[in-house]
This record gives structure tokens, sequence and C-alpha cells, in this order.
């Protein structure tokens, strides 16, 4: 047998001996690798899809709608420099009635061009076929809104276009890379049976909504290298006559905001987590490896004096890590590439892609394998070094006795006149103050990975409560085609089942303040309004002051703005002028950007009656089956928001969201536990054994030795919860500054239950793990351990 025959042996049964304590390492190990696999492989999956299918289906560069455009503009609005493509449109919000469905559903009708499929943003057909671009009551809807009614070829249902109720007739369904995510009006979250695409034969919608030899939504392409600030620019001075309500680029439309928004958590999640899985990896391995090292160094020296080199015994141990590492990457390699395709199954569903192109790349798996290794091997380095120098006279010898002196710590735990197994426990965590340290943050992060999991559960609750049970109170809104005197409310009270209602008005605006600017819409509720408020963080209602604004403080972090600033207010769409108003006050909202100005403030400036956009509503549900029956025939009436069933679908989707991540997190929190708190209650017995054996020939109980050997790691554990609560609020803030986008806000929400959860479940971990290393203590030979050289 070969020299390095013979150490590879070693190696092997080094491992198998140490199969234990080995797989609480690599199964945290494993944990990293999953998670920055998974969180990878996601936002990688979703990347190339999006991008996959906006290429396929030429999903456009800049949008904008209007209130009518004469055809004749799309040759000026072709010349623009930096235009490649412009498809024209006709779009439009319906009310649906939907067969067997008491509740009113809206649509949004997209005019096709009369050669087929449109040129930009062009629909995958998933069933059926185009309607004739003659016919008036053909028409293709996207497949989700089909499938939540069970709908295909052939099946009708009835749009209220323009007063008049017609029934339409489905030949199709497609989706479309323009609705990936597709939310309704006011909606917070997709509704597929209540928000519906609809695609109509130009013509007919056209003829719908007034627009024969117009359009009033424009779609472009760009050239590459093409300016698109300076295209929007020129374009919004083209279409200001036409009422154009600011165009915008990819990054402002709906869908793919969303789409980004989900992409920059997932990379976030892939930045915040691993690490402190890694680290932790690097410190078990440090603390196990060295140990072993301390236990061996007769063999060391046997191995050195038989002629192994200083290299061949660092690598020895190094390789030694290496086997745990690979043990971690291969567990790693197999949960997180079946979590990671598992979910990009459920995102391709949820975001309505026509395909998924998951092709987590070998990089991915390299890159992850790389950094465990690293960690290993870092964390065996120090150790591993050690071993190396160590000459085979002095290996063989045993190590020279710690020397002890009576410090501050031990006058003081004298005067503590604790007992003696209480002061052996105390001294053995002061003997070896880093490894203590190290133990103390190693389950300190496992705290803080249970307090980030488990806050978001609050968080949503805080939302939940400040969108639609604080600012929100209404059942249901009701939008219009068109602004409406505010006399029109008295037409609304009198339906049935209307308890309450109250107007509010919305005006399109871009806000500049210095070189910032952001394009948003302008709430205005006339004084007095209790069903929909602006409320500060502690839920009292703001009072929107007379020419001035309030801004949400997202909107006002975009704008670097303070209070006391001027904003250059410029509205767009039929009311074209520029005004100067200063910020009032900055309040907390969690949904979008928000700014808000008084009624009468928007009414005056533009010296018109009182006008609202939209109706808000109290609702007796006794007669809400009339008021729906109402609503589908109500002329002028674009669309309905039931926010008692978007309060209910959203609090229903976080309740399941919850329990996945809490399971997946009090599980990845355990694992930390226990792979710290076993190698560290194993490495105390192998130091202790002679010590709680003589404690036992002495006399002492079992309970009284198993507390001296379980009692170091409680108190280190007990120790590691301030800590960990600390480290969890820091996670915390980073996940919610991570998750913040302009469409929606996390808020930091800790209790004290929150911390007291995280603690209870680690502690129990802790307590399961040193029980386990217990057994050995009351299996151990007593005589062999005495007979065991120190």
């Amino acid at each position: 047998m070969s020299r390095m025959e013979a150490i590879d042996i070693k190696l092997l049964r080094d491992f198998r001996r140490l199969w234990a304590q080995a797989l609480a390492i690599a199964l945290v190990l494993g944990c990293g690798v999953a998670i920055f696999l998974t969180s990878f492989g996601m936002f990688r999956a979703l990347e190339d899809t999006r991008a996959a299918y906006y290429e396929r289906n030429r999903f456009a560069d800049v949008f904008v709608t209007a209130r009518r455009v004469p055809g004749h503009m799309v040759e000026a609005i072709a010349a623009i420099p930096g235009v490649s493509t412009v498809e024209t449109r006709v779009t439009g919000s319906v009310v649906l009635d939907i067969p067997g469905r008491e509740e009113t559903a809206v649509g949004l009708v997209i005019s096709l061009p009369n050669g087929g499929l449109s040129q930009l943003n062009r629909p995958v057909i998933r069933s059926g076929r185009l309607p004739d671009p003659d016919a008036a009551d053909r028409v293709m809807v996207n497949a989700p809104f089909a499938l939540a009614h069970g709908f295909g070829a052939g099946d009708v249902f009835s749009a209220n276009l323009n007063g008049r109720k017609r029934p339409l007739t489905i030949t199709g369904t497609v989706l479309s890379p323009e609705y990936i995510y597709t939310l309704g009006p006011g909606a917070l979250m997709p509704d597929n049976e209540g928000f519906g695409i609809i695609w109509m034969p130009e013509r007919a919608a056209a003829a719908a909504f007034d627009m024969t030899g117009a359009f009033n939504s424009v779609s472009m392409s760009l050239t590459r290298g093409a300016d698109e600030a300076e295209v929007i620019d020129r374009l919004d001075d083209l279409l200001e006559p036409y009422g154009g309500m600011g165009a915008y680029g990819r990054e402002q439309q709906v869908s793919n905001s969303f789409i980004d928004a989900e992409i920059a958590s997932l990379r976030s999640t892939a930045l915040i987590l691993p690490p402190v899985f890694f680290g932790i990896t690097a410190f078990l391995v440090n603390m196990v490896l060295g140990r072993i090292i301390a236990l061996e160094r007769s063999q060391i020296g046997l191995l050195k004096a038989v002629g192994y080199s200083n290299w061949e015994v660092c690598l020895h141990y190094l390789l030694l890590a290496g086997l745990v590492a690979v043990a971690g990457i291969v567990l790693g390699w197999a949960v997180g590439g079946w979590l990671a395709h598992a979910l990009a199954e459920l995102y391709a569903d949820f975001f309505d892609f026509p395909f998924l192109i998951y092709r987590v790349s070998y990089d991915v798996y390299a890159i992850s394998a790389a950094i465990a290794l690293a960690s290993a091997g870092l964390g065996a380095a120090r150790a591993a070094l050690s071993a190396a120098r160590l000459s085979p006279a002095v290996a063989m010898a045993p190590p020279a006795p710690p020397r002890y002196s009576r410090n501050l710590f031990d006058r003081m735990l004298a005067a503590l006149r604790l007992s003696q197994p209480a002061m052996m426990i105390l001294r053995a965590i002061l003997r070896w103050p880093v490894r203590s340290g190290l133990t103390v943050l190693g389950l300190a992060l496992a705290v803080a990975v249970m307090v980030a999991a488990t806050f978001t559960e609050d968080s949503l609750d805080k939302i939940v409560d400040a969108a639609f049970f604080q600012s929100n109170r209404q059942d249901a809104i009701l939008y219009f085609t068109e602004d409406k005197p505010i006399s029109v409310l008295e037409e609304i009270r009198r339906l049935p089942g209307v308890m309450a209602v109250e107007g509010q008005y919305y005006l399109s605006a871009e806000l500049r303040h210095g070189h910032r600017e952001k394009q948003i819409a302008l709430e205005a509720r006339p004084e007095g309004s209790d069903l929909a408020r602006v409320v500060d963080e502690r839920g009292h209602v703001v009072v929107v002051p007379e020419n001035a604004l309030v801004l949400t403080r997202r909107l006002a972090t975009h704008l670097d703005a303070r209070p006391g600033d001027v904003i250059e207010v410029e509205f767009q769409g039929d009311k074209r002028q520029t005004n100067e108003l200063p910020v009032a006050a900055l309040v907390t909202q969690y949904f979008g950007l928000g700014a808000f100005i008084d009624y009468d403030t928007a009414n005056r400036l533009f010296r018109q009656a009182p006008q609202i956009t939209m109706a808000n509503i109290l609702i007796d549900p006794r007669h809400e089956a009339d008021l729906h029956a109402r609503l589908k025939d109500m002329p002028g009436l674009a669309g309905t928001v039931m926010l008692t069933d978007t309060r209910r679908s959203f609090q229903e989707t976080i309740a399941e969201n919850v329990l996945i991540m809490n399971t997946i997190y009090v599980t990845i929190a355990v694992l930390i536990t226990v792979g710290v708190a076993y190698n560290g209650a194993r490495v105390q017995l192998s130091e202790r054994a002679r010590e709680l054996a003589s404690l036992r020939i002495l006399g002492f109980t079992r309970g009284e030795v198993s507390a001296i050997l379980m009692g170091e790691t409680v108190v280190l554990a007990l120790a590691a919860q301030p800590v960990g609560w600390l480290l969890g609020w820091g996670i915390s803030w980073a996940m919610t500054e991570g998750f913040t986008s302009d469409l929606y806000a996390v808020p930091l929400v800790l209790r004290p239950a929150t911390f007291a959860q995280a603690s209870i479940v680690v502690l129990v971990a802790c307590l399961g793990a040193v029980l386990l290393v217990r057994r050995r203590l009351d299996r151990m030979d007593l005589v062999a351990v005495m007979k065991t050289r120190e």
C-alpha cells in the first residue's frame, strides 16, 4: 500500500467516524447552497423567460394614452427621431355581464388591426382563432379570464359598450406580453374572474368608443441607441392638443414593473441569506477540525515521522473539510434545483407566461459550489496549517497544560458564591472566549433568520389594516368613462343597497422638483370624506390644505422633496397647464406612489364646477345582488372594484404564502441551531470527557454531570438571544429595503411576540441537539476514558 493510499484510507475512516457532525455541518451548508441556487435560478428564469417573450412578441418600448387622436397623426409620431415602429389602437374599459356571475366584471377592450395580430405587443393564440375583421360581436379574450369562467370558443358574455349591452362571442383565447401580470383598475392583485382583456376587431372597437378615424393608445418600439427620454418628450408635445396622458417607458408599464419588483426581491434574498449559512459553515468547520487535530496530535506526529510532508498533512485535513463541503453541495444542489424548478413553474402560471425558460446555467452551480468550498476551506485553513506546522517530536508529546491565573472574572465569580457546577460552566466559557463568542454568533444568526422570517406576517397585517380599514373603508369603487359632475352622486345614492357614497377626483400629472420628475395620479377628495381618507402612520386623518400638496414618503424620496419645498405640477390630458405648489406634509402609503391635493383647489385651478372620476360606496349586503344587476346596465360606468373581495383575496394569499415561508425558515433556523449546538456539545464532550468521568467517579449523579455539559451550551444560547434580535432587526430592515419599489413597500414591524417566537424555536432546537449528545455521556465507559491520555 502506497503512502498516499494509507492517508486516503485514514481520511475516509475519519469522515465515516464523524458522520453525525459532518451531516450537521453539511445541512447548514446545503441550506446556503439551496437558497443561493433557488434565488439566482428563479430570477434568471424569470429574466430569461421575460426577455424571450418580449423579443418574440415585440413588446413595445414606449406607451401613451390620450383622449382622441386623429388618424393622420401616425405619420408625425413615426417621424420622431429614434422611433422604429408605431402602432395605434383603440382601448376602453367596459362593464361585463358574465353568465352565472352575480357581481359585475370589468373588461379592457383592445382593438385588433384589420390585417390580423398587432405588430407590437403581439398576442400568443392559445386556442381558437382570430375574429373576422368585419364582425362586430366576435372577440378574443385573455386565457386566464377564460379559464376562470370555463369559457371556450363559441361561448357568449355581454359587455356594456357606450351604455348599450351587447352580446360578444368568443372565437379564441390569447396571452399578451403586455399583460403578464394582469391588474384591473384600482386592483392590488390579479383577479381573473373580475377582470379580463378583450381583443375586438378595429372597426367594431372604433365604433363602440366613437373612435372611427382616430385612436387613443399608442405603442412604439425604438431603434438601438435611441434616447427614450427625448422620444417621450417629443411624443408628449405632439399629443398635448389631443389629451395626451403622458408617455412612459417599459419601466413604468404596470405588468413589467411588477416583474421587475419580483426579480429585485429574489436578488435581495440571494444576496442577504446565503452568506449567513456560509459564515456559520466556516465557523463549524474550524471548531470541529480544530478539536480533531488536538485529539490526533500523536497521529500527526507518526505521519510526519514516517515521511509525510507538511503539505500532505495540511492537505489531508483540508480534504476532510472538503468532503463535508461536497456533501453539503450535493444536498444543496438537489434541494435547490428542485425548489427552483418548482417555483419557476409557479411563477410562470402566476405571471401568465405562455412558456417557461428554466435554464439554471452551469455557472450558478459552479459559483455556489465554489463559495461553499471556499467557506469550508476558510474554516479549515487555520486548523490545517497548525497541524502542518507541528514537528514530529512536539506532536508526539502531550500538549502543554493551559496556564491559569486568577483574574477579574474569577474574583467576580467567587463573589457570586455560585455552586461548583455553575462555576465550572462559566469558567469553561471564559477559558475559550473566541470559540464561545463564535458559538453565540452562530446561534444568534439562527434567531435572526427566524425574526426575519416571521416579521413579514405582522408587516402584512399592518399593510392590510392601513390599506383596507384606515385609508380605504368603502365596499366598492365605481369608475366612470369620463369625469362626471359631483351631482352624479345623487343618482348613485338612489341605487339599491347603497348606504353611503362619496366622490373622488384623479388628475394625471407630472411632478418635478429640480432635475427629478415622476408621473403620478393626483388624488382629491371632497372635505369630510370618510370612506376613503388620507391617514398618517398613527392612523390620524390628514387634511390636505388649500393650494398645497401632501406626498407619500416614497414619492418625496424619489423627488428629493421635503415639507416646504415647491413642486412644479404639469397636469396632463385635457387639462394642460403647469402650476407650482408647496409640499405641506408627508404621509406613509404602502401601495403605489401617492400625491394628494385639496378638492376645492383642484377644481379652482381649472375654473370648473366640482368634478369626480370615481365614486366610493358602502353597500348593504342584503341588496348587493340588486345593485350589481343595475350596475351592469349603468351608462358611463367604466368598471367596478369590489374592495371586500380584494381584501379577502389579499388576506388569503398572504396567509398561504406566510405559512409556506414560515415553514421553510423555521426549518432553516432549526438546521442552523442543530448544526451549531450539536457540534459545540460534541467538542465539549471530547475535551472534557476525563473531567466529567472524574466527577461521576467522585459521586456526581448523571443528571449533575449532564447539567455541566448541557449548561455551557444553554448559557451560550441564552446569551445569543439579544444578539440574534439585533441581527434579526438588521436582516429584516435589509429585506424591507430590498422589497421596496414604486409599486409597494413593506413596513418593518417587529413585535415582542416575533422575538419571543424566534427565541423559543431556537432554544428548543438547541436543547434537542444537546440531548442527542447527552446520550453519549450516559453510554460513556468511565474506565476507558480515565485511561485516555490528556
